[in-house]
């Protein structure tokens, strides 16, 4: 039986990135979608030109107009988030709705190799604290992890008792699950978690595909999620989402235009 989702994340005019990626995983994995634009971006944002609309208004009379309806939803994922405002809005929404019982997964989106993505600052970092206490579920990738907790980012990777510190930390900012990935540990490439259900750490390796695309953060969260609200366990939706992301880069290798992201609807047999 599909869940009622409401995914909040920008929203691209061209590439499968954020909401674009993310929708066509979900609606086929069986749930009923809604989604929250945080931002209209013209373009993923390795063309190096873009434009960025910030919709805060729009999401707060959104919110509203919903509650008026009686929308209610099964679980919440938030993303790429503009401005430690709509951080701060976005936090008391998922607060609110987490009270009723509602899942909130949160992608805490700021940075890669070490540092912030362009434009973001302290200010983001502060404001994605507030959000992330909120969540059932956390993914950070390693950089993101590091700079929630305050933390030294540590090129050559964590061995496996540094990394369940970390995990330690963040699960005691939100009480919940946290999977980081994007991580190494004692060398080697992995997505390291806390189950808090299981009040258990693991970690699965992988070995690393030398090909970027934009979005394969995305898709993970998605297939993640609804794995998880497919009734999945935490580990299992983890090495599901993995695998599944690995066989679509495997597919779409050789595209012809790797800054737009994985062709998701082309790649969608992969999650059956």
């Amino acid at each position: 039986m599909g869940k009622e989702l409401l995914l909040i994340n920008d929203l691209p005019g061209y590439g499968k990135v954020a909401l674009a990626a993310m929708m066509p995983v979900l609606t086929h994995m069986g749930h009923h979608i809604y989604n929250l634009p945080t931002a209209l971006v013209s373009n993923t944002l390795d063309y190096g030109r873009f434009e960025i609309l910030d919709t805060t208004e729009y999401m707060r009379n959104t919110i509203g107009v919903w509650r008026s309806l009686g929308f209610s939803f099964d679980a919440i994922s938030t993303g790429f988030i503009v401005s430690p405002t709509q951080a701060s809005m976005i936090a008391n929404y998922c607060s609110r709705e987490r009270g009723k019982g509602t899942k909130i997964f949160v992608d805490p989106i700021m940075g890669d190799e070490g540092h912030l993505y362009n434009g973001l600052t302290e200010r983001t970092v502060e404001g994605m604290r507030k959000l992330i206490a909120q969540a059932d579920y956390m993914v950070p990738n390693y950089t993101e992890a590091v700079l929630l907790t305050g933390e030294n980012y540590v090129t050559e990777g964590l061995s496996w008792v540094a990394m369940k510190n970390l995990l330690g930390k963040l699960h005691r900012m939100s009480g919940g699950s946290v999977a980081i990935t994007s991580a190494r540990v004692d060398g080697k490439d992995a997505v390291a978690g806390f189950d808090r259900d299981r009040e258990e750490f693991f970690l699965r390796t992988f070995d690393m595909i030398p090909v970027r695309f934009p979005g394969t953060g995305d898709i993970f969260s998605a297939i993640f999620m609804g794995a998880v609200m497919n009734g999945m366990t935490m580990m299992d939706a983890v090495d599901k989402a993995m695998i599944a992301v690995r066989k679509m880069i495997v597919m779409s290798e050789d595209s012809q235009d790797a800054f737009r992201g994985i062709p998701v609807e082309a790649c969608l047999e992969v999650l059956d």
